[in-house]
């Protein structure tokens, strides 16, 4: 594996922003798309359940009424891909199963050889509510947006996290309703407008002594 070094890493995370403006003439090309939506699908997640669907928006009549719940944002439509992080709504028995036969599979064992985690999985499933579990689930989606702004850093794409829509609208606009997932938050990605004046501006961090504190 060829491994990016420390400078190569910070110099793409320096270089990112939540771009506000993007170029609607210019598109992400097939196979950096590709790898982009790879980089979903091999986000890790607590257990390995990967509790959550992205939906990747391409139409643009249905980004058009995405817009209208988004502030009117116009992210959701200039940029060359949208997409849309949904969380499950609940974690069940059921979704357990599901991947504990993924997991067997991907090892050739037998589900039975899977027992006990799936009981410790059951187990934790069931000290909490409903609202938790959802709560929980959408915890872990925000895991795969920030592994999805990163490697689009990594490959030179521009990202804006959006939390400022309507999830209930996204849910309705989408037909997750009743469907099981439920919109936790969006993704633009494209390449920045030549005049978005936010690309410029320093970002404003706390000092590294105000956040990391080290014990030993």
């Amino acid at each position: 594996m060829n491994k990016s070094t420390p400078s190569d890493l910070l110099a793409a995370l320096r270089w990112r922003y939540a771009t506000k403006q993007f170029d609607p003439s210019r598109h992400i090309p097939a196979d950096v798309w590709n790898a982009l939506e790879e980089s979903l699908v091999l986000t890790p997640s607590s257990f390995g359940l990967q509790p959550w669907k992205f939906i990747v928006v391409r139409d643009p009549a249905v980004r058009e009424r995405l817009k209208l719940e988004s502030w009117n944002q116009p992210q959701a439509t200039d940029a060359s891909h949208f997409v849309v992080l949904a969380a499950r709504c609940d974690l069940g028995e059921g979704d357990i199963d599901g991947w504990i036969q993924c997991l067997a599979e991907v090892q050739g064992q037998p589900v039975e050889n899977f027992a006990r985690l799936k009981g410790m999985i059951v187990g934790f499933a069931e000290t909490m509510s409903h609202e938790s579990r959802h709560a929980w689930n959408v915890r872990q989606t925000y895991i795969a947006l920030g592994q999805l702004m990163a490697a689009a850093a990594m490959l030179g794409i521009d990202t804006c996290p959006m939390e400022g829509i309507s999830t209930a609208a996204y849910d309705r606009i989408l037909g997750l309703e009743g469907g099981g997932h439920a919109t936790a938050v969006a993704c633009a990605l494209g390449y920045r407008a030549a005049d978005d004046k936010y690309a410029e501006m320093p970002k404003a961090r706390y000092p590294r002594e105000r956040v990391i504190h080290r014990i030993g």
